[in-house]
Formats: C-alpha cells, structure tokens, sequence
C-alpha cells in the first residue's frame, strides 16, 4: 500500500534530518543525491523545514558556483538545548549542549557524605542551573541523567537501594520544578555506558554484546539485535548477585555478599593485589583521591560530522532508546543561576575552568543494579525556534578531568600492575588471577546469552585496558564453548556521560523533528 502523501512528507523530512546530523551541512544537490529523491521533491522539503525553524543556511559549498545551488543547509543548533548528568554517590556531573550534541559548557560538584538531602539537591540543582547559564541557553529541552541504583520501569524512577544517598531519588523533581518546561529522565548508569559503546566506542560493529561494568560494584549493559534489554522488573544485568564458586556463601535478596560482587568488586579485588604484592607506586594513591581521570575522562568536545560532540551517531542508530511516558509540565525553565559550593568545577566553551578546581577520575558506587524505561517529564512549552546567525564553529575540548569524585583504589592498583608487567612477576599473576574472577562471571553471562562481544568497563576495566582483556578472553576460551571477543572500553571516564548526552539528544530530535 503506498503511502499517503503526508506520510511520504514526514518521511522525506525524516530522512533528510537524518543526513544532516549525520554528514553536516549539506546543499540541495546533495540531499538529492544522497535520499534518491527528485529535484522538486528535495526544493520541497528544503522550504518545508526552514518555515518550519528546522534548518537554514550555513554557509556555502566551494565545489559549487556562487548562487543558490551553493548554499549548505544545517540543521538549527539552537533550535533546543540539553544536559546530560552523570549523578554518583558523591558528585554531580553535567554537560550542556545544542540539538547537534555539541558540547557548550561543562561543569561538576563534589557532594560529601555528610551533606543532607536538600543542601545535596540545591547544589545539584544550581550546578545545572550554573552551567546552562554558561551555555548561553534561555531553557533545556530535554535531560537525560544517569545513576546508580534501581529504576522502577513502569514509572522511571529511582527506586529506594540501600546504599545510595538520599538525594539521589528527589533529584528529577527538583530539577524539574527548577526547569518546567524540560523533559526529564532517568536511566541506570550502566546501560548509558552500554548504549555510548555501541554509538561511539568498543562495540560499534555489534548489534549484540554486553558490557561489563567493573567498579566499585559490579553489572551489565545487555545490548541484543540493537535493543537495550532492560528486563521485567529493570533488573537485566544484576550479576553482582550471580552466585560464583569461591567466595564462601551465597548472595541473598537484599545483599549481593556472596555473589559476583565478592569475587571481582573493588573491595575484592583490592584484597587480591594485597595477597600478591602488588601496590601503588609513589603519588599514585593521590589519584585515586582526586587525580586526573586521564584520557578520555570527558565526553564531549570532540567535534564528529556535523560538529556533533564526540563524534556522536545519528538518530536512529544504534541502541534503541528508551520511551519517556509524558506528564505535561508548566511554562518556561527558571533562570535563577546562583553561586557554586565549593570545589565546583565550571566550563563554558573557550573558558578555563574556575578556582577552586577540584579534580579527580570517575568512580562508580554501589552494585550496578537494573535498568528503566525512562520517565518523560513532559514540559508544556516547545523549545522556541532558534535563529542562528551562521555556522557555528566547534567547540572548545573539554578539560579531560572528568568528576570530582575519586578513582578506587582497586583500579589504581590494577593500573600499577599493567604498568609492572615485565618488571614484576607478581604483577602478572594479580591480573591472572583477577582475569580468572572476571572470566567465572562472563561465562556464566556468555552462556545464557550468547552475545559475541564482551565491552570490560568502569573503572577497573578501564584499568586494565588491554592487558587485563587479553587475560579474561584466555580463561572465557577455556571456559565456554560459545566464541566471545572480549573488548577493553574506548571511552574512557566519560561513558556514562556521553550515553546521557546521546539519549537526551536523540530524545529531543525524535519529538522536534516528528511531523
């Protein structure tokens, strides 16, 4: 049946969107070439989506004469802004970009232990508010925040887990009372970080794989034929519960001791380097409280086709999204920027970051625990159409600092062991042994799932890198029948991050670009 002509507008419109997320600005003779679409047809939507504030001029082609064949259009940036927020136990971390995904300010907060619940939200609350200020942005669009923690899939929200601060569950409202009109949502930090390697990193040649979150706790993002698999209850990927040989129990309903968790979870995993000798080298237990993340601790700045941060895909690739139920909102986002605590960390696109820095590697706490569809907190205000005045350049690359919070020290030592590797036995034997504990999890995940690719992640895996990779995909040969490559992340500290910031994108072009 073919389709109706309104129907083979949006889609054409869809389409040529597409594109230009994909490729950049691109003139009208390209979009023909590249859709298959007649001249008339490609005039059409070209007019279509500049009434309708989508597109404009961006410039001019030089492999074009001067005139009107040479013009380059681009999607409208500004069109909407977003914030991704990467939210830990002890920190807050948020990136501020356009509709492209570029990235135009950064900025994160320590939040100690100590600190009560509504002193907690209001510095998280005022971060964002501080950074979208920075970006120069009248109100967001969409938010996309990733979290430790248990998310209720029929509702998307943070479920109460022992373990995780308080503040953490009141957070989307008071960001949402603070921003009426955004659409805000909440996603496990894991699955974010599945959902970035997929788009942007180890497993984009793989519709099928799981990551494995190796922290502070232990989990797992399920990615099969290209969909994020969350489970009934949003549990998929609790294996900090998975009963394992050689820890001296089983894990209970409310407790993982005994479980996964106990054999390769940082504290665990701290223990064996002490069994083995291994340790820190001079300065390097600085890191883990609050030294550089290293490279890749940021997700964005790195400009991809049409400027977009981080090279980041298109919509429609990749992982599914989830779906945000929506619940209409009020009038537009509040603009009340106020100071910063302490510590904070600012960036806005061509300035350093502020005094006060405080710096540190990304940390993940608590057993990485399930996955929700997101909530929409639907805002009644449209993102007013944006007029750009050209082509935007790219911005400047984020600082590689990442969050305030600090490194385990687990990851630390497994790092001291890679870097030993040919100078000290004993540390070859730690990540051989570390390596075995990872391999007894995989295999109990590779042979129920089968997924081909298995991403080693957080900040043990990050680690490990290579060497420690190497090492688990041996002792998973020797284990499972079922041929598994086994992958170190691409991506650094900013993963999580980086998840957030495609899902908000993709979120907002799905609903700014519908018919």
């Amino acid at each position: 049946m073919a389709a109706s002509p309104s129907t083979a507008r949006a889609l054409n419109d869809r389409l040529a969107l597409r594109l230009l997320q994909q490729e950049g600005p691109l003139t009208a003779a390209r979009l023909k070439q590249l859709t298959g679409l007649s001249r008339p047809t490609v005039a059409d939507l070209v007019e279509r989506l500049t009434v309708a504030g989508l597109i404009e001029v961006a410039g001019e082609s030089r492999e074009q004469r001067r005139g009107p064949n040479a013009k380059l259009y681009g999607i409208v940036a500004d069109r909407a802004h977003l914030a991704a927020l990467d939210v830990r136990t002890g920190s807050v971390a948020v990136l501020v970009s356009d509709l492209l995904g570029r990235v135009l300010a950064e900025a994160s907060v320590p939040i100690g232990d100590d600190t009560r619940t509504g002193p907690a939200v209001e510095r998280a609350v005022t971060l964002v508010e501080r950074a979208v200020k920075e970006a120069g942005a009248e109100r967001l669009h969409t938010v996309a925040i990733g979290a430790p923690g248990l998310i209720d899939p029929a509702v998307g929200e943070l479920r109460d887990s022992s373990g995780l601060p308080a503040w953490h569950r009141q957070l989307v409202a008071a960001l949402q009372e603070r921003f009426p009109a955004a659409r805000i949502g909440v996603e496990n930090e894991t699955n974010l970080a599945a959902l970035a390697e997929q788009r942007d990193g180890a497993a984009r040649d793989r519709d099928t794989f799981v990551l494995l979150w190796l922290g502070l706790g232990i989990g797992a993002g399920v990615v099969l034929d290209g969909t994020l698999r969350r489970g009934v209850s949003g549990g998929a990927g609790e294996i900090g519960f998975l009963p394992v040989p050689g820890v001296g129990g089983l894990p209970s309903s409310g407790d993982c001791h005994g479980g996964f968790h106990s054999l390769a979870g940082a504290a665990a995993v701290t223990a064996l380097a002490a069994e083995h000798g291994v340790n820190a080298g001079p300065g390097e237990d600085a890191v883990s409280a609050g030294g550089p993340a290293g490279p890749g601790g940021s997700a964005g700045g790195l400009a991809g086709p049409g400027g977009s941060a981080g090279g980041l895909a298109g919509p429609g690739s990749g992982v599914s999204e989830p779906t945000w139920p929506g619940v209409s909102g009020g009038g537009p986002a509040g603009q009340g920027a106020s100071g910063g605590g302490p510590g904070e960390r600012r960036t806005a696109v061509g300035d350093p970051a502020g005094p006060g820095v405080s710096t540190g590697a990304p940390a993940r706490h608590g057993t990485r625990v399930s996955d929700p569809t997101w909530p929409g907190t639907r805002g009644g205000d449209p993102a007013r159409p944006g007029v750009s005045t050209g082509p935007r350049e790219a911005p400047a690359p984020l600082s590689p600092e990442g969050v305030v919070e600090p490194e385990p020290r687990a990851a630390v030592l497994v790092r001291a062991a890679v870097r030993d590797l040919g100078a000290d036995p004993a540390a070859g034997r730690f990540l051989d042994d570390l390596a075995h504990r990872i391999a007894l999890g995989a295999a109990a995940v590779v042979s129920v799932l089968d997924p081909g690719c298995l991403v080693l992640a957080g900040e043990i895996g990050r680690a490990g890198g290579e060497a420690l990779a190497v090492r688990v995909q041996d002792r998973l040969d020797r284990m499972s029948p079922l041929a598994t490559e086994v992958r170190p992340t691409a991506l650094g500290g900013g993963a999580v991050l980086r998840g957030a910031l495609l899902t908000a994108r993709d979120r907002a072009q799905d609903e700014l670009f519908a018919p």
